[in-house]
């Protein structure tokens, strides 16, 4: 595996020896973009990036302007970023940056065309990328929209007696939902526009699963990403014109079948792919012949933060006992280097890269697998990726990182980081702020809220968060330099005490200012007497359809004579509250679920009861998540309003600012399966 960077020397060799594109080479390709800025002359400047896989290293086709007005170029940069050479099949990737200068924040759209594809069963050669761009200002972040961050090598391999399932990469930068479906406009948006039945993709997820094929050899995937807002924005526009953009739901309230809205996306950009099915394998368990990653590679869908001008360093380990391990395959940005070296059954690659003035603020996508052989047989491992956000060069800071059975608690000292105020700061859930005293800035979570990630090896499993810089969305200006400090906890694996960590939920804790610490505790109970609660050990809790569940949350704060309001609760088959198939049970204070019992509490414990029940379908695991609200008791606030119109679309969750506070932000707590 090399990455280089194509300099103008390659480029004139390579000009010399191709005069035109030969048949069946494409590999695949996709593009993103980044609005990087106001010109004085109210102009804006526009970072597009795209990448492509032919047979041989060279640019064939440049994009075109289809509609609207798309701007000027500026500056181009194109380059190598990777390459494999097999017994079989040969593929180079090249990136192309443009910097482009556009007159208005109008939407516009390119396009690029050609054929062909190389051969794959019902595929017409024909290849179609198409992308809608609008750099109108967004209401919620006071900027124009970026795009979803995606890339993938451009040929994935699965063995044909192995079902697996892709992840595809869709990071969005804004913190928009992206879904990702099959191109449906020919010659637009695809060149065939098949949908591969051997393949399910995912659509809410962006994952592609395969479980058996009897077609040996490529399979083509024409793909589009779509953002959308995770609640009604409206982006305007310098002509006057505003444009209102609504969430994407599924949703399943009672009705034999769900309820599917389409509103118009935020964005729309291709990804294009080869996946190749190769004959069986001996055994389809990772680490024998396919390769296993291992410890320290970074998992699936990890967030890496690298500052301006600072050497950025990962490490890729994995092995396969009984088969050799020949490569480490990785599409990143230009200018990364990798260092691989093999030794027999295991294989290790340090990747280094140094951002520039140029990347800040950009969101990178890397993505890597490995490869093994055995005999005349290829094996490829899961693809794994992550994105890199380019921050500004600040101090490292200093830190004190405290672990416990069930919170994680981080000290910055100030006086290493100048300008850090607790006001501009959060967690990686953003409703999730800090506090301080007269040194330090602290924040206080437990292992299961606040957006904090779980990484494991074979022999521990840590939790990890960010302290993270925010402006506020109603200001134009910044006066402090962004700031990303990362922290974790690391716990060995321990037979039942890794078991709960992964499925039953412990407390979960936050901290506001006005309010300090407080947590909720949310447990799942035997009857409707709740003197007895589910044993942690024994989730996921099983339960028949329409038998009775009892459900309890309790709320504890350092404040005396607080009140507990439970705003919402949904189902959802994913342990995310944003998964757009759920089933409401209630919304804004009120009872959705006819089969709701609320049974008695007190002014900071919530009990109810409901039948249980199932999603249609794949999904085989339910989970229930609440947004929960604290109060102070006699003053007017959301918890004294109670149920507020059951039809109405749900209040936005948003960090609350007042001279005077008296209820907390929206905390989603969630529990199950």
């Amino acid at each position: 595996m090399r990455v280089t960077t194509l300099t103008m020397m390659h480029m004139s060799v390579f000009l010399l020896l191709v005069s035109s594109a030969s048949a069946s080479h494409y590999y695949g390709g996709f593009l993103t973009f980044t609005p990087k800025g106001l010109n004085p002359d109210g102009s804006l400047t526009v970072e597009i990036l795209y990448r492509e896989a032919y047979r041989i290293c060279f640019p064939y086709q440049t994009w075109y302007c289809y509609s609207g007005n798309c701007g000027i170029t500026t500056r181009s940069v194109t380059g190598q970023i990777a390459s494999y050479s097999g017994p079989s099949y040969s593929w180079c990737q090249l990136e192309t940056i443009l910097i482009k200068n556009v007159p208005t924040d109008s939407p516009f759209e390119m396009r690029e065309a050609s054929c062909c594809w190389i051969y794959a069963p019902n595929n017409n050669g024909q290849w179609n990328l198409f992308a809608h761009i609008d750099l109108g200002t967004r209401s919620d972040t006071r900027k124009p929209n970026s795009s979803p961050v995606t890339t993938i090598p451009p040929f994935i391999r699965v063995l044909q007696n192995c079902p697996q399932t892709i992840n595809i990469l869709a990071h969005d930068p804004d913190g928009d939902h992206v879904r990702c479906r099959y191109g449906t406009v020919q010659n637009m948006e695809c060149g065939t526009c098949y949908n591969d039945p051997d393949f399910y993709l995912d659509e809410n997820l962006c994952t592609l699963k395969y479980n058996k094929s009897n077609i040996i050899g490529p399979h083509i995937f024409e793909l589009v990403l779509e953002d959308y807002p995770t609640r009604p924005i409206t982006v305007s526009h310098m002509n006057g014109m505003s444009l209102t953009k609504y969430p994407f739901h599924t949703s399943s309230n009672g009705s034999s079948s769900p309820t599917t809205t389409a509103p118009d996306p935020l964005s729309k950009i291709p990804l294009q792919f080869v996946v190749v099915v190769d004959q069986a394998s001996p055994s389809c368990t990772p680490g024998q012949y396919i390769p296993k990653f291992v410890f320290p590679t970074p998992g699936n869908g990890e967030s890496l933060s690298a500052p301006v001008k600072k050497e950025m360093k990962f490490i890729i380990n994995a092995t396969a006992i009984y088969a050799m391990l020949s490569a480490i395959v990785i599409t990143g940005p230009l200018n990364m280097t990798e260092y691989v070296t093999m030794h027999g059954h295991f294989a290790e690659a340090v990747i280094k890269w140094t951002p520039t003035d140029d990347d800040l603020g950009d969101n990178v996508p890397i993505c890597f697998t490995a490869q093994s052989t055995f005999g005349t047989s290829t094996f490829e491992s899961e693809m794994r990726c992550l994105t890199v956000i380019v921050v500004h060069s600040i101090g490292t800071g200093t830190a004190s990182v405290f672990c416990t059975e069930g919170t994680m608690t981080v000290e910055v000292d100030k006086s290493s980081v100048p300008g850090l105020h607790e006001e501009n700061l959060h967690l990686k859930d953003p409703l999730c702020t800090l506090t301080s005293n007269s040194t330090h800035v602290i924040g206080i979570m437990s292992l299961n809220s606040c957006g904090t990630e779980v990484e494991e090896d074979n022999t521990t499993i840590t939790f990890k968060n960010e302290i993270i810089s925010f402006e506020s969305a109603d200001g134009i200006i910044a006066r402090t330099n962004d700031v990303r400090i990362g922290f974790s906890c690391n716990y060995p694996k321990r037979g039942q005490s890794y078991f709960e960590f992964t499925v039953h939920k412990i407390p979960f804790v936050f901290t506001e200012k006005g309010f300090g610490t407080f947590t909720y505790q949310f447990e799942i109970f035997h009857s409707s007497l709740f003197n007895s609660m589910v044993d942690p050990s024994t989730y996921p809790v099983e339960v028949n359809l329409g038998e009775m569940m009892y459900l309890q949350i309790v709320a504890t704060a350092q404040l005396s004579n607080t009140i507990l309001f439970v705003e919402s609760c949904r189902a959802t088959p994913s342990d995310n509250h944003n998964y757009p198939i759920f089933y409401s049970i209630i919304e804004n204070g009120c009872i959705v679920d006819d089969t709701v019992v609320i049974y008695a509490g007190n002014q900071t414990v919530f009990r109810f009861g409901m039948e249980a029940f199932k999603f249609i379908g794949l999904h085989e695991r339910v989970y229930i998540t609440c947004s929960v609200i604290l109060c102070e008791a006699g003053n007017h606030t959301r918890c004294s309003q109670g149920c507020v119109n059951g039809t109405a679309t749900p209040a936005p969750h948003y960090r609350r600012r007042r001279a005077a506070i008296t209820e907390t932000s929206s905390h989603f707590i969630s529990q199950g399966p």
